[in-house]
């Protein structure tokens, strides 16, 4: 019973951590922003001054302007899993007479990912211009709430239309702003949104699929070599039936590599899958992550100018049409209030 206990404990580590992050990231002030700046204080009493220096340098590098370091990783990932799924998955499952199709699945998804991957990065998001400010400020309304009419970008000198946001990593403004994506290393705005979301989607399915059939190989193996239904001996002599975590101990000293992977991509799908449903609710309401975030902390921004003190600002989506025009934007993006791209 220890080794399923610790595996389940590790993989709940690992959900939880990213979950809270999740939930906190877009949160000025939230209990994982405090609890980070509380612990800085304490542990810059300790570290050396040169030592904090060059790790704010490499943090501020690495989170905050443009690198494909995590580009890197992304590739190196797939890499690691598909090698491993093609080195010993794919052949045990051939030796062991899968379906041809099944085994092609995984391969099918990731070649329409890596499609999408490449658009998404390399498309235009709908930088803001002194060109296109004019045109796209009649795109959308502004509700007077999370956007108002007039502001101007002081970095680029331009006026923001409604839904854009000024990103800090490219130093540009985005149309229709959703977030700026550290794995595609690009933002993600008006014009690649559609993109975007097909690329979660393709993700998701691509190891959930790898996990699919490299689970199935693994119970095709206990079935044929008849363990599930097999007992053991213990110290005294006594027989038991061999339960669940003596048979997931018993494949991952057989089959490591393989255990592992599919911890690992398991958790991915799980992850990737919930982010999927959170960016699918997004799109069929017609919202950003960005106007998410600060619809969810608007209670503390100030009022505005032309309403009264005494009462409280609420904070209404007006950019909802319905889910199938919703999504449809999504794919087709406004250029005109009013009218479509055609």
């Amino acid at each position: 019973m220890d080794f399923l206990t610790l595996f389940l404990i590790y993989l709940c580590f690992l959900l939880a951590v990213t979950a809270l992050l999740c939930l906190c990231s877009g949160r000025k002030e939230s209990f994982l922003t405090r609890s980070v700046n509380r612990a800085s204080q304490v542990l810059s009493l300790v570290i050396p001054t040169q030592l904090q220096r060059v790790t704010h340098r490499a943090l501020h590098r690495l989170f905050h302007t443009r690198s494909s370091l995590f580009v890197v990783l992304h590739v190196a990932l797939q890499a690691a899993v598909f090698g491993e799924y093609t080195w010993e998955v794919f052949v045990y499952c051939w030796e062991l007479q899968f379906h041809i199709l099944l085994l092609l699945l995984p391969y099918l998804l990731l070649a329409g990912n890596v499609g999408c991957f490449l658009l998404c990065s390399r498309a235009n998001p709908g930088i803001v211009t002194k060109s296109n400010a004019a045109s796209l400020v009649k795109v959308y309304a502004y509700d007077g709430v999370l956007f108002q009419r007039g502001l101007v970008c002081p970095t680029c000198t331009v006026e923001k239309p409604a839904r854009s946001k000024h990103c800090s990593v490219c130093r540009t403004c985005v149309h229709r702003f959703d977030h700026h994506c550290v794995w595609v290393n690009n933002c993600i705005g008006a014009s690649n949104a559609g993109v975007f979301l097909l690329y979660l989607l393709s993700l998701t399915a691509t190891a959930g699929a790898v996990a699919a059939v490299t689970a199935a190989f693994l119970i095709q193996v206990l079935l044929l070599s008849n363990i599930m239904h097999g007992t053991y001996l213990d110290a005294q002599g006594q027989e038991h039936a061999m339960e669940i975590p003596l048979l997931v101990q018993h494949l991952f000293l057989t089959f490591p590599r393989i255990v592992f992977m599919l911890g690992f991509v398991i958790l991915l799908t799980l992850v990737l899958g919930g982010y999927c449903s959170f960016s699918l609710y997004l799109a069929l309401t017609n919202q950003t992550t960005n106007e998410w975030c600060k619809s969810r902390r608007f209670g503390g921004s100030p009022h505005l100018p032309s309403q009264p003190h005494d009462r409280p600002l609420v904070y209404k989506n007006i950019y909802s049409k319905g889910i199938w025009r919703n999504l449809k934007e999504i794919f087709n993006p406004p250029t005109v209030l009013g009218r479509k791209k055609k």
